[in-house]
């Protein structure tokens, strides 16, 4: 099945005063698989994006994000919505530029560890467990590594690292199991306050990021400048019913709060550093696949 450009397609939408057709675009969401999950959780963004720029979208749906970036390299899907380590990839595979910034809010990552551990600084944790996220995770993996290599800590070399999901981690840390565990700041404190049975101090941050770069909403490289100018500037035009449309869904509530920023390929370079960091300086393969 072939797919027409979506950013072509928008451009032609500027032409269309002058008697051009307009189109309809394709549209995936990197770590959303099926088209039915695609139209319950982001069907209204994709209702209010039709709405804001006057063009017809479809979903197209995607198993890995492999499958993403081959489907930009192919010219058959022409947005993608994606987080920034799925981004730096994408990039290097295909040139597809970030166009619009997901300003998720509280977005950074945090080094935990037990309060009673004696550790107090990141360079304690040199020879130590420490327990991350999945496998090529932002804010689960590549960041926390990150914050330990900003202190010092060569987090391939200098600790003995383990890769599990952030509830099974907070119980190792708890048990005393592991030393540390690098995770979304945020959602970790999600985690620990559900807590009734230990104190507040039980666990203390040692260390934190800054702010992470935004998700995205991507476009592929096929498509012409003033096409994707033209979809930037209707997103930022009508913020609040796009906003409201990816919060629609309660799978989306890490965006409440969220702002729509014009962003570009600059504000990743962060990330760059953390694949490099974490032992993948290329970053021209998704961690994990």
């Amino acid at each position: 099945m072939t797919f027409k450009s979506l950013f072509l397609g928008l451009g032609l939408a500027a032409a269309s005063a002058f008697g051009a057709a307009a189109e309809t675009w394709k549209l995936a969401v990197t770590d959303v698989e099926g088209l039915e999950r695609l139209q319950l959780e982001w069907g209204p963004f994709k209702e209010a994006l039709e709405t804001a720029t006057g063009e017809t979208f479809e979903f197209y749906a995607v198993n890995s994000r492999t499958a993403a970036a081959e489907a930009l390299r192919g010219k058959t899907v022409d947005f993608v919505v994606s987080g920034p380590a799925e981004y730096v990839v994408i990039n290097k595979l295909t040139q597809a530029q970030p166009l619009i910034g997901l300003g998720r809010p509280d977005y950074h990552c945090a080094i935990v560890v037990r309060a009673d551990s004696g550790i107090n600084q990141p360079s304690d944790l040199k020879g130590k467990k420490v327990a991350f996220g999945d496998i090529g995770s932002t804010s689960n993996m590549l960041c926390p590594m990150q914050v330990l290599a900003d202190y010092g800590v060569d987090p391939v070399n200098d600790i003995d690292k383990v890769h599990t999901s952030r509830n099974i981690a907070h119980e190792a840390l708890k048990a005393g199991d592991v030393d540390a565990i690098g995770s979304n700041a945020g959602s970790w404190l999600g985690v620990r306050n559900k807590e009734t049975d230990l104190p507040y101090g039980f666990f203390k941050m040692i260390a934190r990021s800054g702010d992470l770069p935004n998700d995205m909403i991507m476009v592929g490289a096929h498509v012409p400048q003033e096409a994707a100018d033209m979809v930037r500037d209707a997103i930022l035009a009508n913020k609040a019913s796009i906003i409201a449309g990816i919060t629609a869904h309660e799978e989306n509530d890490k965006y409440v709060g969220m702002d729509l920023v014009a962003i570009n390929d600059g504000a990743y370079n962060y990330v760059r550093s953390m694949y490099a960091n974490a032992g993948y300086p290329q970053f021209d393969a998704f961690i994990g696949d």
